[in-house]
């Protein structure tokens, strides 16, 4: 006999097999050369690891988040408008990173100013998101989802 799966479980199981799937068009060395991009002047200061590692982390879950909203722009939203779907989550992943940074980066006020590390994040959380958005909305094109 089959097993009866609620409808939650089913939708978390086609997430799961979508994000699988985008995973496999990021590339590791792609992530590095934009923390390098990004932050490579903050992790002078710092340990290049620490930032690293945390930047891995917030690239890979923005990436996502683009690829997610990409939907939208198959069915002919603009990326902007997609985009301000998604502004709390994308909102929440830049201070994120942010308190990551100050807190694990062991950043100090004298160092480099905390703006300057904030609009950092913002910038790489946001490019990451785009990257998402425009290989999902291609696996849409291509229909591959």
């Amino acid at each position: 006999m089959n097993d009866i799966i609620s409808l939650k479980q089913k939708r978390h199981q086609k997430e799961l097999k979508y994000e699988k799937k985008m995973l496999r068009e990021l590339s590791l060395s792609e992530i590095k050369s934009g923390i390098e991009g990004c932050f490579g002047s903050f992790a002078e200061k710092v340990k290049k690891t620490v930032i690293e590692d945390g930047c891995i982390d917030f690239a890979i879950e923005a990436f996502l988040l683009g690829a997610k909203y990409s939907r939208f722009g198959y069915y002919g939203e603009s990326m902007q408008s997609a985009n301000r779907r998604c502004q709390s989550e994308e909102k929440r992943l830049i201070d994120d990173l942010f308190d990551y940074l100050t807190n694990w980066g062991k950043m100090n006020e004298k160092d480099i100013s905390f703006d300057e590390i904030y609009f950092a994040c913002e910038y790489f959380i946001q490019s990451w998101w785009k990257q998402g958005f425009i290989k999902g909305e291609k696996r849409y094109k291509l229909r591959l989802h």
